[in-house]
This record gives structure tokens, C-alpha cells and sequence, in this order.
């Protein structure tokens, strides 16, 4: 389900820069003696498909080459033209020590799309969604102010999380906090770190951030599989859900509608967490291990089997991609779903400290007060008051 989900929106990306147009018609290119036009030159720098098979091919052939003697500069009947050709589109006969397909693969073109997306549109938007989240958040603040508690403290706690719950919380919080900022360091900083530390400094800080960005991964994705295992049984929808979407769960004034140990708004943040952060996993692991976890070959051949790109008007996407190709795409969904799930935790943030009074508490010592639970939760505090009861009614009579 994760790969189908983030394939079919990559597959909207693809269509929206324009990856895999129909092939335009032929180019005359008599003026120019079968060689590549200004208009080639000019469409594939606008990121536009071309039909290159009048270079594809035109790499030399050994077989007709003059002998030995009679050459002049050139040997093996290619020139350095059609050399940098056969390199470009991967038919040279190139060899390495190291073994893999990836290795013989000294040019690239297909990265410079990536490139541009990568440092244009990618991160131009991706901020855009975090500064307009944050805008958004200290202006709901200003006019909303923090919700209270309305009724009377009690003075009395109902446990909230035990231990074991707050310590996978803030196992998750914590290295997805690192993780997002060590992000943002490899997609930012050289736009905006360099002008201000000098290409040096920022190396070293590069370099630090991603081997920590690499190794606290590894926390995160233990820590989505310990929240998934604890709360999957309380974030099931049920009818309360509709109740509390339809009173906005209490936040823009009026009744806290009744909700259990979580409502509609945490569970919405819990299955945001696992979607997004598996997909974030899933994308981060191909990442680490580009030969052995390949991902998106697999799922173009399976959306071409559904017809989806066809339906998009796309043709048929390559399903024949190199390992470089493979981390290409797998690095842009991993930090387009990354700035998606950012902003939603902005928001979680925000609800859990200053938002709302006595919510930190939950997490903090994992004790809140009874009217604030009965405010937010009362079905839940109910049941947990009911069973904490039934201990001493049916307890036996010291002698």
C-alpha cells in the first residue's frame, strides 16, 4: 500500500516536470549534416524528452577502423566525440575493480532534472509548507489563545502513558526532531550556510550531519514500530470520530465533544505518522542500500501494468533504471514526504505545549488531571476510573 501511495503521487510529479513527454516529431537536421540542432540543444535544457537516436547510436565501430598504422590521433575507430557518447548513453565498454552495474557508469545525464527539481521547486515549496505552517500556527494562537481547563482542577491524576509509551514517544519525537533538522542542513545548507560559514565550514557540518542523520534513522523507524504495537488498537475510527470532526474537537470554542483515549485529531496525527513515516523509512532504507533495495523500477512496472501513467497521458514510464536513477527518485520522495510530515508535527507540537493547558503533562509525566480528562476524554477516563474501582468492590474484608 505504501509503495502503490507514493507511487502514484511520484507519478504526478513525474507528469507535472514533464519527465516523460510524448517524443516530439523528427528535426530536420539537413542543415546540420545529421548532426544534433540548437533546438535539440535548447529542448533537453528545458527538461524536454528529444529523439536521440541519430546520436544514440554514433559511437564509432572498431570494425571499420583503418589499421594501426594508418590512424591518425584516434584509436579503435572512435573519436573522442562518439567516446563521450558511448559513455553518456551506457554502451562503452568500460571495466572496474569493483564489481556492479553502477560502477561502470561514468556519465549520468538523467541527473540534471533531479538536480534542478532538487534545488528548484523541491525546496523552494517544501519551505513555503513549513514558514506558512508556523504563520499559520502563531496566528491561531493569537486569536484562539491557549485552551484552558474549564472546569475545577480535582487535584487528582488519571495515568495517562505509562513508561514503556512515553519512552517510544519520545524516542520517535527526538530523533525525527534530529532527523528533520539534519535534513534540512543536507537540502538547504548550501544555499543558505555557505554565504555564511564559507564552503569549508559547512563541509565539516555536512559531513556530521549526515552520519547522524544516517545512524539515528535507524531510532526512528524502531520507534514507529513500538507506536504502531501500542496505540494501533485505540487509533481504529469509530462514531465518536464524526462527532468530534463535526465540533472541531472543541479547539475554536464551545464543548469538548466526548472522545476515548484518542480522538479523531491524535488519531489522524497517529496514522499520519505511520503512513508517512514508513514511507519515509521505506524511502530512507533504498537509500542507504541502493543495490540491494531498488524500489521504484518495480512500481513503474507494476503502474504501467494498471494503465496509470497512460491515464495521466504519460506513455509508458522507463522501468529499466540505473541504481543512480534509483536513488534519484527515492531522494526526492523521501524529502517530499519528510516536508509533508514536518508540518503536521509542527501542529502536533504546538497542541502538545503551549496549545493546549495540562496536554504536555500526558507525555511529560504521564499523569494528567481528572478534569482535564474528563474534558478531552471522557469516555476514556470513565473506563479507566470504572476499572481502577472494581479492585475494592470485590475485595475480601481484612479478619
Amino acid at each position: 500500500m505504501l509503495r502503490m501511495f507514493f507511487a502514484f503521487v511520484l507519478t504526478l510529479v513525474i507528469a507535472t516536470t514533464a519527465l516523460a513527454q510524448e517524443t516530439p516529431d523528427p528535426v530536420d537536421r539537413s542543415a546540420t549534416g545529421g548532426a544534433q540542432t540548437l533546438e535539440d540543444i535548447l529542448a533537453r535544457q528545458r527538461g524536454e524528452q528529444i529523439d536521440d537516436a541519430f546520436r544514440r547510436t554514433d559511437t564509432g565501430d572498431p570494425d571499420t577502423a583503418a589499421g594501426i598504422a594508418n590512424q591518425l590521433g584516434t584509436l579503435g575507430g572512435a573519436s573522442d566525440p562518439e567516446l563521450w557518447r558511448a559513455l553518456r548513453y551506457g554502451t562503452a565498454d568500460v571495466t572496474s575493480t569493483s564489481k556492479g552495474h553502477a560502477t561502470t557508469v561514468l556519465v549520468q545525464d538523467g541527473g540534471m532534472w533531479w538536480l534542478q527539481f532538487r534545488e528548484g521547486p523541491l525546496l523552494k515549496y517544501g519551505l513555503y509548507l513549513l514558514g506558512g505552517t508556523l504563520v499559520a500556527l502563531v496566528l491561531f494562537f493569537l486569536i484562539r489563545g491557549r485552551v484552558k481547563i474549564d472546569g475545577h482542577k480535582t487535584g487528582r491524576t488519571v495515568t495517562r502513558f505509562k513508561a514503556i509509551e512515553r519512552f517510544g514517544h519520545w524516542m520517535l519525537a527526538g530523533s525525527f526532531i534530529i532527523l528533520g533538522l539534519t535534513g534540512l542542513i543536507s537540502i538547504a545548507g548550501r544555499k543558505f550556510f555557505i554565504p555564511f560559514f564559507g564552503k569549508d565550514s559547512f563541509a565539516t557540518i555536512a559531513m556530521a550531519s549526515k552520519w547522524v542523520h544516517n545512524n539515528i534513522s535507524w531510532a526512528f523507524m524502531i520507534a514507529l514500530v513500538m507506536i504502531f504495537v501500542m496505540w494501533v488498537i485505540h487509533n481504529l475510527p469509530d462514531r465518536t470520530d464524526l462527532k468530534w470532526i463535526a465540533k472541531g474537537g472543541g479547539l475554536f470554542g464551545g464543548s469538548h465533544p466526548p472522545a476515548k483515549k484518542f480522538n479523531a485529531g491524535q488519531k489522524l496525527i497517529f496514522w499520519s505518522v505511520i503512513v508517512l513515516g514508513g514511507s519515509i523509512s521505506v524511502s530512507g532504507l533504498s537509500l542507504l542500500f541502493p543495490f540491494e533495495l531498488p524500489m521504484f523500477a518495480a512500481t513503474f512496472e507494476k503502474l504501467n501494468a494498471f494503465g496509470i501513467p497512460q491515464l495521466l497521458g504519460l506513455g509508458e514510464l522507463n522501468t529499466a533504471l540505473a541504481p543512480h536513477e534509483e536513488m534519484q527518485y527515492a531522494q526526492l520522495w523521501h524529502a517530499m514526504v519528510s516536508f509533508v510530515l514536518m508540518a503536521i508535527i509542527l501542529a502536533h507540537i504546538y497542541i502538545g505545549s503551549v496549545g493546549m493547558e495540562g496536554a504536555y503533562d500526558a507525555m511529560g509525566s504521564g499523569e494528567v488531571e481528572e478534569q482535564w480528562a474528563r474534558e478531552h476524554h471522557s469516555l476514556w477516563v470513565e473506563e479507566v476510573l470504572t476499572q481502577d474501582a472494581k479492585p475494592s468492590e470485590n475485595a475480601t474484608p481484612a479478619e
